[in-house]
């Protein structure tokens, strides 16, 4: 003969709130994974991108310094003196 005992209806309450809370609790943990991961994906693209660019800065900038070093001193660009060529109103 079953016996109706509170005890044992607590504690089921009890287990079933536990058990709520901790797929209550994966959940968060699951959405909290899934939005780090799409951010690391972002900035790996954002790396990627600038590190492209980096690499295109650069060989523009090669090829810069190769331009002054082979152009003529007398007929290229004029070497520019601060202290020589001051605005008047210093």
């Amino acid at each position: 003969m079953n016996q109706f005992n509170p005890q044992d209806k607590a504690q089921n309450e009890a287990l079933a709130v536990h058990a709520d809370l901790q797929t209550q609790q994966v959940i968060d943990l699951q959405m909290s994974m899934a939005h780090l991961e799409m951010t690391v994906e972002r900035l790996d693209e954002v790396i990627a991108r600038q590190d492209k660019d980096i690499q295109t800065l650069q060989r523009q900038l090669q090829l810069i310094y190769k331009q002054v070093e082979s152009q003529d001193p007398e007929g290229g660009i004029a070497l520019f003196d601060v202290m020589a060529e001051r605005p008047p109103h210093y």
